[in-house]
């Protein structure tokens, strides 16, 4: 396991933005592994053969190989046997699951060498929020998420029936727009109305108002709300539904 190195020079400086460019470089290879070079990335990831771990260098490059055998390890090892799955999965799940894997090693390497350089809470905060800043491996390798989705505060001026949360989803979005004019004008004298409106939101799956901070989204076809977490809609995947249906409409429209 000799590709680029374990990570900074002892004589370097230990700082967090060397850290990151550590974690970078690693990044920009294992990224490589599972896309342009993901053909030959399946095939080193043979089943047949022992516990295998996929490895990203400082100079950019991947590895599929043995995990060290030195114990304990220079350095936190890659998750094993990444090659036992993948003749049992979807291959674009497989890939996925070893992007998330890929994500949790990263991170651990950047915050072994936090603590093994001394980092203080200053330097800490300020790596995380260097890597925080970059789109995971995971969203890279999925297309999942093609910027960050960005939190948000209801506006207080809408009567539309939805829950406070601190999550809008397109939908909530598109729901806000249509509220007539002379209806937001009049917001003020309805505060006291929309708060109670806010508490009664039930949630069409569960049945409950719990969780009003978290993210719920909105059916276009029957206007009722949902927690995201009950039909399994992330804000990440919300951002890219022009028109969303609930799991009521949608069985609706097929049965017809």
């Amino acid at each position: 396991m000799d590709g680029g190195g374990s990570g900074p020079a002892p004589n370097a400086a230990r700082t967090a933005d060397e850290v990151f460019r550590d974690y970078k470089a690693r990044r920009a290879g294992m990224i490589k592994a599972l896309t342009t070079d993901v053909e030959r990335f399946f095939k080193l990831c043979d089943p047949e053969k022992e516990n295998l771990c996929l490895y990203g260098y400082p100079n950019e490059t991947w590895e599929v190989t043995l995990p060290a055998e030195e114990v304990p390890p220079e350095i936190p090892e890659p998750a094993l046997g990444i090659n036992f799955a993948r003749d049992g999965m979807n291959e674009k799940d497989w890939l996925a699951l070893v992007a998330v894997h890929s994500d949790s090693w990263l991170l651990s390497v950047a915050f072994y060498f936090g603590a093994r350089f001394g980092f203080d809470r200053e330097a800490r905060r300020r790596l995380f929020s260097m890597i925080n800043n970059m789109p995971t491996i995971f969203e890279v390798v999925t297309g999942a998420v093609k910027k960050q989705v960005k939190e948000k505060t209801p506006n207080s001026s809408s009567k539309s029936n939805k829950p406070s949360s601190k999550v809008l989803s397109r939908a909530e979005s598109r729901s806000k727009a249509k509220v007539p004019k002379d209806e937001e004008e009049s917001s003020d004298d309805d505060g006291d109305e929309e708060a109670e409106e806010h508490d009664n939101t039930l949630c069409g799956t569960c049945g409950t108002n719990d969780g009003k901070d978290q993210f719920w989204i909105c059916c276009d076809n029957c206007e009722k709300w949902y927690h995201g977490k009950c039909v399994k809609i992330t804000p990440a995947r919300a951002e890219h539904i022009k028109q969303y249906k609930c799991p009521d409409c949608t069985n609706k429209r097929a049965r017809a």
